[in-house]
């Protein structure tokens, strides 16, 4: 039986992952360097043994010295697409993932489903898309980092794509863009109380008929005036302040919370909505329209006020730095 060295082995196990039509040539020139180098240590008064040890030390692993031999990465994601990856990638969570809770939600609750099974249908749905989205995204960018797929085609570098800078601030238009929804809003309330949203001369009944509740008339509209008395006095004070502060950000929580809240508790209880409204101007299947619609501005309502936390919370951090 031929005894094989620590030479013979290291120069085996560097060879199996080269290709086979460049395993001879640099098998042979590996082993010509280490020898080179055991011969010099040998030479300086170290013996063989000890010498043909040190040097394969220093060699270190030889998978990876076979990886440098033929220029195979050993990163999943190396620095070449590693900013591409992590920019697709962050776009799609933040632009799958809502939709997907959104749509899962909403088609759990059209079904009746309990607020029970519908978190956990939603937690569930939200970390299979999320899984997903990472696996087959990291997967692509894995092929194209080994198939030598050429840079440009996920476009390069230029002076041309520097985003622009982040406006600083609230600005006027701003503040005056924040009073005016208000006021249409407002508007729009009154119109659809006295006038109607259908008007008098339109429904068969010769009078009109309003979308909200007419029910919610005077307390609950009165209390939807103040809050949006606040949210005018809120957009002012943001305006001359110049920023976002934690103090005002808490403050629009709260309004939002004051609106959402009763608006989604009065939603619930069929009370936000003029029941009158779809029977009169759909007929028989108004009851179900009334019920789709009743879901789907709940879950509005709610993304609104969502939406608009968040909005402000990352105002006003990034005000803060």
């Amino acid at each position: 039986m031929t005894s094989t060295t620590f030479t013979d082995r290291y120069v085996d196990a560097a060879m199996r992952t080269v290709p086979e039509s460049q395993r001879a040539d640099l098998a042979a020139e590996l082993r010509a360097s280490i020898d080179d180098q055991i011969d010099a240590r040998v030479d300086n008064g170290e013996s063989r043994d000890a010498a043909e040890r040190a040097v394969l030390t220093d060699l270190g692993d030889p998978d990876k010295l076979a990886a440098g031999y033929t220029d195979r990465p050993l990163h999943l994601i190396g620095p070449k697409y590693y900013l591409d990856w992590w920019r697709l990638l962050k776009l799609l969570l933040w632009i799958v993932l809502p939709a997907a809770a959104f749509g899962v939600a909403l088609a759990q609750t059209l079904e009746g489903e309990s607020f029970g099974a519908i978190m956990g249908t939603l937690w569930v749905t939200l970390l299979s898309v999320g899984v997903h989205l990472c696996f087959w995204t990291t997967l692509v960018f894995v092929i194209v980092e080994r198939s030598g797929a050429a840079r440009a085609e996920f476009g390069t570098w230029s002076v041309d794509s520097l985003p622009e800078p982040r406006p600083r601030g609230v600005g006027f238009g701003d503040m005056i863009a924040s009073l005016v929804f208000l006021a249409i809003a407002a508007g729009a309330i009154i119109w659809d109380l006295t006038i109607g949203f259908v008007p008098s001369f339109v429904t068969d009944a010769g009078a009109p008929l309003p979308f909200l509740n007419p029910g919610l008339w005077p307390w609950w509209i009165a209390g939807l005036f103040v809050l949006m008395a606040f949210e005018a006095t809120l957009a002012v004070v943001v305006y001359l302040v110049g920023r976002w502060t934690p103090a005002l950000a808490v403050f629009n929580t709260l309004l939002a919370l004051a609106f959402a809240v009763p608006a989604l508790f009065l939603l619930a209880q069929g009370q936000l909505l003029n029941p009158e409204f779809f029977p009169a101007v759909i007929g028989d299947e108004g009851a179900e329209v009334a019920a789709i619609v009743n879901v789907v501005f709940g879950f509005g309502i709610a993304g609104i006020a969502l939406w608009d936390i968040i909005d402000v919370i990352i105002k006003t951090v990034r005000d803060r730095r």
